[in-house]
């Protein structure tokens, strides 16, 4: 019994499933039949019929019979094709067998796709021909009136075209041969040939356009613009030159007769319509010829700059030439009470050498101003160049000066300097006595006497002749730095000896613990032999193990009386 049960219920199951299939089979024909009812029943024919609007002759004849036979193909065989596979396989549904309903929907499908192909191929082709035979008709009209109008253009302004009319003409003589071939074309039902000749026509009227727009402005330039600016040029030039500028170097006359040649030679190109090449040339040498605008103008500014700053240059070479005589003698005197470097010491007499070359070269300048054989370009660069070199020594002529002057005060400066350290030293000294310590260490000594020779060396070299400043100041660098050193460790010695003997003092009170009382008597055995480090150390190390934290409040304690001291 329950093998029954199972049997059935798996034959249930492969029902179901076969429902499953079924229906979605039958989705899938449905889809099929729809998509193949859209291709037959599409209105091809109809949409064919515009063609009769078009002349039904040549190309337009054999176009419509074309599509009306390859849609006739579609409706008569391959529609009638697809429905029967459709039938086979319905047939295969019914009869549950899947496989090859799904083989035939697959052929089905391939059919309905190259039908639907075909009709998009036969309504493109269709809208490219009505579509060619408008724009046409559109664009032709069009054509003929640029053509009316560029004709118009140059039967009233033949002169604007100079030698280019010629070519021109014959590039209008080709519209109405083609107008006529166009005509021809239409009538005859070839609207496809039409359109190439209406796009050709289109690049024609473009190019024609362009030329008829620029050939007068070009040729403009050639005959009237550039000649006119070149008769200004040499009229230019030839009134600087009566006016003694020398313009030989910039080559003038040649270049603007070579521009004349080429002139001749653009107006031929411009004749054969080489429109591109001539406007280029036209644009370079126009930039040639605002080149020679500015060097001419440069000149004229070169001439200006020249007369206004000659005889102040001039007079600039005399001043700076006596004042660096005078540095120099001066010089020479500082360096009876003064040790100057050798570097600085040559620096009035590499001065002197240098101004005796530039006033030879300035005087050179003077003769070719005169002689007047010398582009003031170039003169106006070789006095800037003077100009800027007198500058230059002029100020190191001021600067050494100043250093000569300055070293008087620096001299004072040392001597003062001087002063204050001896009596830092002094006060450091005084410090040391006042301060009621057992003694003064061997260490502390030895930093006293250093002290004192480095203030002797800066006492010695500042009783030398001459007085060499850089030394002198580099001995009272090393002394200050000796002193401050001694002056700091003095205090700091000061202030350790206090601290130990409070430290000592308060410790006092825990004699009792052995260990406290031994390092006790070490700290007063050191600070007596002026060991005031160690003794600091162990007086230390004594009270923390019987107070921790005391230190910090006697290290406090004393700071404050030293800040009160200092005070006083």
């Amino acid at each position: 019994m329950k093998s029954i049960i199972f049997v059935i219920a798996i034959l249930l199951v492969l029902f179901i499933v076969g429902l499953i299939f079924r229906k979605k089979h039958t989705r899938e024909i449905e889809r099929l039949e729809k998509k193949k009812l859209q291709i037959q029943h599409y209105p091809i024919f109809e949409e064919l019929t515009k063609v009769k609007n078009l002349n039904m002759n040549g190309q337009t004849e054999e176009l419509f019979e074309r599509w009306r036979n390859k849609w006739t193909e579609v409706v008569d065989v391959d529609i009638i094709k697809i429905d029967s596979m459709l039938f086979d396989a319905e047939e295969f549904i019914d009869r549950f067998k899947f496989k090859k309903a799904s083989v035939i929907e697959k052929e089905i499908e391939e059919y309905l796709n190259k039908c639907d192909k075909i009709k998009n191929e036969i309504l493109d082709e269709l809208d490219e021909l009505i579509g060619s035979e408008e724009k046409n008709r559109i664009e032709m009209e069009q054509l003929k009136e640029q053509y009316r109008s560029a004709r118009k253009t140059l039967l009233a302004h033949q002169y604007s075209f100079g030698p280019a009319l010629a070519n021109l003409e014959k590039l209008l003589e080709e519209f109405p041969r083609k107008f006529e071939e166009y005509e021809k074309l239409t009538e005859e039902g070839n609207y496809l040939n039409a359109r190439e000749i209406v796009l050709y026509l289109n690049e024609k009227s473009k190019k024609l356009n362009e030329l008829i727009n620029e050939i007068p402005g070009l040729l403009a330039e050639i005959q009237t613009k550039i000649p006119a600016s070149i008769h200004e040029l040499r009229t230019g030039q030839r009134e600087m030159e009566e006016q003694s500028y020398y313009l030989k170097h910039l080559e003038l006359t040649e270049n603007l007769e070579q521009i004349e040649e080429e002139l001749k030679k653009l107006e031929e190109e411009l004749a054969k319509l080489n429109v591109g090449y001539v406007a280029s040339r036209i644009e370079e040498i126009n930039d040639e010829i605002d080149n020679f605008y500015d060097l001419l103008e440069k000149e004229v500014y070169a001439k200006n700059y020249v007369d206004k700053n000659c005889d102040r240059t001039y007079k600039t070479l005399n001043e700076v030439l006596k004042t660096a005589r005078e540095v120099s003698t001066e010089a020479e005197y500082v360096q009876s009470s003064y040790r100057l470097p050798k570097e600085e010491a040559e620096i009035p007499k590499i001065g002197l050498k240098q101004l005796e070359v530039i006033q030879k070269r300035f005087e050179l300048l003077l003769s070719r101003v005169q002689g007047e054989k010398s582009a003031y370009s170039s003169l106006q660069e070789e006095l800037m160049e003077i100009s800027s070199e007198i500058e230059r020594i002029q100020e190191e002529q001021e600067e050494f000066s100043n250093r000569l002057k300055n070293l008087r005060i620096d001299e004072n400066k040392a001597r003062a300097k001087l002063q204050s350290l001896k009596k830092m030293l002094q006060d450091t000294d005084r410090m040391l006595h006042k301060a009621n310590i057992p003694g003064i260490p061997e260490e502390m000594d030895a930093r006293l006497e250093e002290a004192e020779e480095q203030l002797f060396l800066v006492m010695q070299s500042l009783k030398e002749v001459p007085l060499n400043m850089k030394q002198v100041n580099s001995n009272l660098d090393q002394a200050e730095k000796c002193i401050q050193d001694v002056q700091k460790h003095a205090k700091e010695m000061i202030e350790n000896v206090m601290l130990t003997e409070r430290i000592i003092q308060y410790g006092n009170r825990y004699r009792s613990n052995p260990q406290v009382h031994e390092l006790l008597l070490q700290a007063e055995e050191s600070f007596h032999k002026f060991r005031y480090v160690k003794a600091l150390e162990l007086a230390a190390e004594a009270v923390e193990m019987a107070e921790p934290g005391a230190i910090k409040r006697l290290e406090e304690l004393v700071q404050e009386e030293m800040f009160e001291k200092a005070k006083q």
